[in-house]
């Protein structure tokens, strides 16, 4: 038997010991949080078939765009980067800055690519995004409700996850529960300052943004 030594400063773990999430793009495993990682953003992408798309088309262009790295772990990718078309077998590492859009595809069944990433010279901040993605396809297609109960057990369990508490407090804000939305924003605001930006343009708000306690929090 194998120790994974826990206790004693290090784990082990398997890739496919790791469960698969999915949040209606393309499925991926959640290293970083798995391990409870905290210095850098680290998650790995396995294709099931030959053609499929392993990375999501992104830019990396919003606030505290990631830089990223991408290891080809087994397989056959090809990357697109800017429009440009990267052959990455098996042991190929890419390394994307932010603003480049980027996507890949796989050349062979079981293709895997793991990714690191982390903002150019800022200190990491998880946001458990991990955590809120599966839960994504109940927002995208308006069930608030059921997001929100969702949300609200998961925010609670994972109070170190700023992000948890401010997407709750949006899928609230649209299921019409104002007193809600505005706690929960206010409890992500004190957990981390830069939601209140967020905030001031996420149309998400907009259905309390006329209510004179959001006016307060987002400072207008």
């Amino acid at each position: 038997m194998q120790d994974s030594g826990f206790m004693s400063g290090y784990e082990v773990a398997a890739l496919d010991e790791i469960d698969e999430q999915d949040d209606g793009r393309c499925p991926w495993r959640p290293v970083r949080h798995h391990f409870g990682i905290m210095s850098f953003g680290v998650n790995a992408w396995t294709a099931r078939d030959a053609g499929d798309r392993i990375i999501n088309e992104h830019d990396e262009s919003e606030p505290d765009a990631h830089e990223e790295l991408y290891l080809v772990m087994r397989g056959h990718a090809v990357f697109e980067l800017d429009g440009d078309r990267v052959a990455a077998p098996a042991g190929t590492l890419v390394f994307v800055r932010p603003g480049v859009k980027r996507t890949a595809f796989a050349e062979e069944p079981g293709t895997t690519i793991v990714a690191l990433g982390g903002a150019p010279g800022k200190p990491y901040a998880p946001t458990g995004w991990e955590l809120w993605a599966p839960l994504r396809p109940l927002y995208e297609s308006g069930e608030y409700d059921e997001a929100a109960e969702r949300l609200r057990a998961l925010a609670e369990a994972h109070p170190e996850y700023p992000e948890l508490l401010y997407n709750l407090a949006c899928c609230e804000s649209l299921a019409g529960r104002a007193t809600d939305a505005v706690d929960h924003l206010r409890r992500a605001i004190v957990a981390s300052e830069q939601v209140r930006a967020y905030a001031r343009d996420d149309s998400d708000f907009d259905p309390i943004r006329d209510e004179p306690a959001f006016q307060e929090l987002i400072g207008r």
